[in-house]
């Protein structure tokens, strides 16, 4: 089967093995997946309730009803909202928009439906909430508005005694809809593809120009990255297609941002660039509280673009501050209390810790304990905790949760990451039962076990040195975007000789190296934040590695970029 996917498509024996570890085994499959269409995306007709919303709004489109569009205070939350706002202001609708505080509660709150109320909407469109959000609902109803949910969290009701006017979520019982991993952004651009043909087919752009979706992708890219969802199926499809846009710095706000970032003009956007540099930012003012200036910013104009960038990196650089402190406070205190072994679960809460900052903190903490974490900032006058949770062995969090409701005062999300509201009195049963739950659905986590220690990583194929070159490290590129459920392709090479080493970065905190093998081929290496490895010149090493693509002083060669490395047996 390699040897044929090889032949078939004309790429490396690496490429190939690395293609059939995905389970893409026939040739005709892996030209989808490499060269992934919008043709191929499968048609919303199995998600309940996307008919019932899209022919309300396209009501209110004509009736010329002010629509209001609500978004979750995170990148998908916020893309969600800045989609459907540019995709019905190019439609010439009349929008409201919101997007949520953080200091306000988790998503779609009472206060926000009395708002649009206020502002005379007719109708809501809620973006990554509203799932859970009952009461908000029913203030919204008791003023005469209808609700429409878009969301993909999961759903904790009945859906027939659900108080939305209609609820496009995959989690629904009875939703046919293949794939449940799509990201809130994502929904949205179907709700925004079949809203724009039920506008057609009533010769709403008759007089009109009509909006192409194809331009939302870059939004679609950026939601999705950010929220962690696996990147297969349509995921898959419409991330790749969004990064392309995102390479032509088309919209004025993200243009802005990869300057203020320091991404330069010709440097390639990928599912990386979106994690480290464009979601951060994006998320940073939602974590210190309003994440409207993240909205502003995405749908800014030329003239205001640059200001609002700038506004977004000073939030950005504060959140970083605010954050390491926190971080550091957690890693001494469970250091000083676990002596290295934090338990099956960690739970660790802090007077006066940022709530926006603590999911951030749960994932340096699994990073580092290799435990779900479940971190809690409360607030010292009133007593509330609130809380955000990461995970790592396969724990899926909203289940967990579950199993420990009886403490909590809400929750929601998803078996990757969760968000909670906690008194402080119950912190301590919290932990007891999260511990307990972690422990009996993942006993090798159950506290004495001792540290976790690095996951085993996954290779996909082994090869020798002269098999590396810029054609192989092009077509694993290929195979992105990477991130969840698709991780870059790791490659290793065996018994290779080490002919140079230095340590580069701040405190020396990144290797490079140069090798060799007994054929004296040879390659340069580079593993950031691997600067404490012992090596010296003259050992020999196993390399897990991906391959990329490295320009210097205008000349480009394939280099290893590191994963890890062993001594060769």
């Amino acid at each position: 089967m390699v040897a044929k996917l090889a032949t078939t498509l004309r790429v490396k024996a690496a490429t190939a093995r690395s293609l059939a570890a995905r389970g893409v085994l026939e040739p005709q499959d892996a030209q989808g997946f490499i060269d992934p269409r919008l043709a191929a995306l499968r048609p919303p007709t199995g998600l309940a309730g996307m008919t019932k919303a899209v022919t309300r709004i396209a009501d209110a489109v004509l009736k010329g009803e002010t629509i209001g569009v609500f978004g979750d205070y995170d990148v998908d939350g916020v893309t969600t909202a800045a989609l459907l706002t540019s995709f019905l202001r190019g439609s010439g609708a009349t929008v409201a928009v919101a997007v949520a505080r953080r200091d306000a509660g988790y998503g779609f709150t009472p206060a926000a439906a009395t708002d649009f109320a206020d502002r005379n909407c007719h109708i809501i469109v809620t973006g990554d909430c509203g799932t859970s959000d009952l009461e908000a609902i029913r203030t919204a109803n008791a003023r005469g508005l209808e609700v429409i949910i878009v969301d993909h969290h999961t759903v904790p009701s009945a859906v027939d005694s659900h108080p939305a006017y209609a609820l496009v979520n995959p989690f629904r019982h009875d939703s046919t809809f293949p794939f449940r991993g799509m990201a809130s952004v994502g929904l949205m651009f179907y709700v925004a593809a079949a809203l724009r043909t039920e506008l057609r087919a009533r010769d709403w752009y008759a007089s009109r120009p009509m909006p192409d979706v194809r331009d939302l992708l870059d939004l679609v890219a950026l939601g999705t990255i950010a929220d962690l969802v696996p990147l297969t199926a349509e995921n898959r499809i419409l991330t790749s297609l969004g990064l392309r846009r995102l390479q032509t710095r088309a919209r004025p706000g993200i243009a802005a941002l990869l300057g203020v970032a320091n991404v330069k003009v010709d440097s390639l956007i990928d599912s990386r660039t979106v994690g480290w540099k464009l979601g951060p930012r994006i998320n940073a003012p939602g974590r210190l509280g309003a994440a409207e200036p993240s909205l502003s910013l995405l749908l800014a104009d030329a003239e205001t673009a640059g200001a609002r960038a700038e506004a977004l990196e000073a939030m950005n650089t504060e959140r970083r501050e605010i954050q390491g402190k926190v971080v550091d406070e957690a890693i001494a205190r469970l250091d000083a209390e676990g002596a290295g072994d934090p338990g099956a679960a960690i739970v660790i809460a802090g007077e006066g810790w940022a709530p926006g900052v603590v999911g951030i903190v749960a994932a340096k903490l699994v990073e580092r304990y290799g435990r779900p974490a479940f971190v809690i900032g409360v607030d010292p006058v009133t007593g509330l905790g609130r809380g955000s949770a990461r995970t790592t062995a396969g724990v899926d969090l909203y289940k967990t949760l579950t199993a420990a409701k009886g403490h909590l005062d809400r929750y929601g999300g998803h078996a990757a990451a969760a968000g909670f509201t906690i008194q402080a009195g119950s912190i301590d049963a919290l932990r007891e039962a999260l511990g307990d739950a972690v422990a009996i659905s993942h006993p090798h986590l159950a506290q004495g076990s001792g540290p976790v220690g690095v996951p085993a990583i996954e290779i996909d194929a082994e090869v020798r040195l002269n098999d590396i070159d810029e054609r192989l490290a092009q077509e694993l590129a290929d195979l992105g975007p990477f991130g969840q459920a698709n991780p870059n392709p790791m490659l290793v090479a065996r018994d290779v000789r080490v002919t140079s080493v230095r340590r580069v970065g701040t405190d020396n905190a990144h290797l490079k190296l140069s090798i060799e093998d007994d054929q004296h081929v040879v390659r340069h290496a580079i593993g950031w934040r691997l600067g404490d490895r012992e090596v010296a010149i003259g050992d020999r090493l196993d390399l897990a590695f991906v391959p990329k693509i490295s320009t210097y002083q205008g000349r480009t060669s394939a280099e290893l970029e590191l994963s890890d490395l062993a001594p060769t047996a």
